[in-house]
Parts: C-alpha cells; structure tokens; sequence
C-alpha cells in the first residue's frame, strides 16, 4: 500500500538525518520526502511517501513518534488529503506537430509551458503523482530528455 506519512519536526539541524536514518536501519523505502519550515519557523514540516503493507507503515509511525525532534506524525488518508507534487519535463521535439501535441497534453493536464525551443520544450506540472506518471507515459513517445520531482507536499482536509 502507498501510505503518505507527515511530521511535525523542530527546525534544527540533523532531524533529516535522524528520520532518514531511521527508514534505512529498518530496511525501509522512501519513495519520496519533501520538507519546509512552517508558519512558525522553529517548526518544519515533512511529508514523505513510502509503500508497505499495514503493519510495516504502523511500525514506522510508531518509531517516527518516538523520536524526540518530533512533535507529531501522522499516517495520511489519501481520499482525505489535499496532495500534489511538482515536476518539471524537458521533452524532444522533432517537428513543430510534436510542439503542438506537447502542448496540447501539457494543457490537459493544467501544465504550463516554459522555454520552448526549436528541439525542445519544458513542461512543469503539479499534480498527484498518479496524473504525473500518466502525462509521462503519453510524452515518452516524443522522447523525455530530462526530469525533476519535487516529492510530494500534504495536508489534511479540515474536518477529516
């Protein structure tokens, strides 16, 4: 299961450290993490997705609250949670039909255009990271030249 984890964690050095340490002691995976201070700068926020079964992502929820940097973790409802990740596609272009196609994908999925050249266009996107590998497998025909991923940045809707 994909599970989206996020904790409240004092702004100090070596907390990434201490939580990426404690996913690898446990031989487990991030499959991403993103981090960034809060409202109140002695704060940060981390979110950080991952895939295990229930009892494995329990596990590190427990072990992740142990920890003393950390004010409060929790386990995300995805149908319950605002998420979105950004990425940024630089895509070939063989002809100016391929420009036209690129962008009409790119518009279909509410990208926006940047530096578009004759060989080449970028698209940026933010997105569930569902949408962004789907917009990928329909640009791969054109041919991606290069990517970048943020990871995942969530809340929780109120109420939830």
């Amino acid at each position: 299961m994909w599970a989206i984890l996020t904790l409240l964690v004092e702004n100090k050095p070596g907390i990434l450290f201490k939580v990426t340490h404690l996913f690898r002691s446990r031989n487990f995976n991030i499959d991403s993490i993103s981090v960034g201070v809060t409202d109140n700068p002695e704060y940060s926020r981390m979110t950080i997705t991952t895939y295990g079964d229930e009892k494995q992502v329990e596990q590190i929820v427990k072990q992740l609250d142990k920890m003393i940097d950390t004010l409060e973790v929790r386990h995300l409802d995805e149908h319950k949670t605002v998420y979105r990740e950004l990425s940024i596609f630089k895509i070939k272009l063989g002809n100016a039909n391929d420009s036209m196609e690129v962008n009409k994908l790119a518009n279909a999925y509410g990208g926006k255009i940047h530096d578009v050249r004759k060989d080449s266009m970028m698209v940026e996107l933010t997105a569930t990271p569902d949408q962004i590998r789907a917009f990928e497998e329909l640009v791969k025909p054109f041919g991606i030249i290069d990517v970048a991923r943020t990871g995942v940045a969530a809340l929780q809707r109120s109420g939830a």
